[in-house]
């Protein structure tokens, strides 16, 4: 295991760049953090939206007993996919992806959860993007 202190390491190489001084910088491991660094948000809005289709399949296909959290989990995952859309406006173009991956995810998680096969789930997502982001839509 390395004995690097990782806040010191940044540190320094941020000042590093910051001052041109490239050939000095440890570049290579410093652009796999930054590419890193959109990995983390990428997964971080698949996630919120797999959440979100979760528990908007989760109100349409077992309606029984709804809970005060089965509408609290959609305002809160709305409000991060919007937040992480304002701060990563590129990822939008490829919203449908997003949504589209989410979508298998969240139908796998409920096939489990409430004991329902595949072919009880529509083929595709079946709510306009619209919708999804819409804080009053439920199913």
């Amino acid at each position: 295991m390395c004995d690097i202190d990782l806040a010191q390491w940044a540190e320094e190489n941020a000042e590093l760049l910051r001052s041109g001084r490239f050939a000095e910088a440890d570049i290579q491991p410093v652009a796999e953090d930054i590419e890193g660094l959109t990995k983390n948000e990428r997964r971080s809005l698949r996630s919120r939206f797999m959440r979100l289709i979760e528990h908007l399949l989760k109100w349409q296909f077992q309606p029984e007993p709804r809970g005060r959290s089965w509408e609290l989990t959609p305002v809160d995952q709305r409000r991060g996919i919007k937040r992480l859309l304002k701060e990563n406006p590129s990822f939008r173009p490829t919203i449908s992806t997003f949504i589209a991956e989410a979508y298998d995810d969240a139908v796998a998680r409920l096939m489990v959860i409430i004991g329902r096969p595949k072919k009880d789930f529509p083929e595709t997502y079946p709510y306009p993007t619209d919708q999804l982001l819409d804080e009053d839509f439920l199913p």
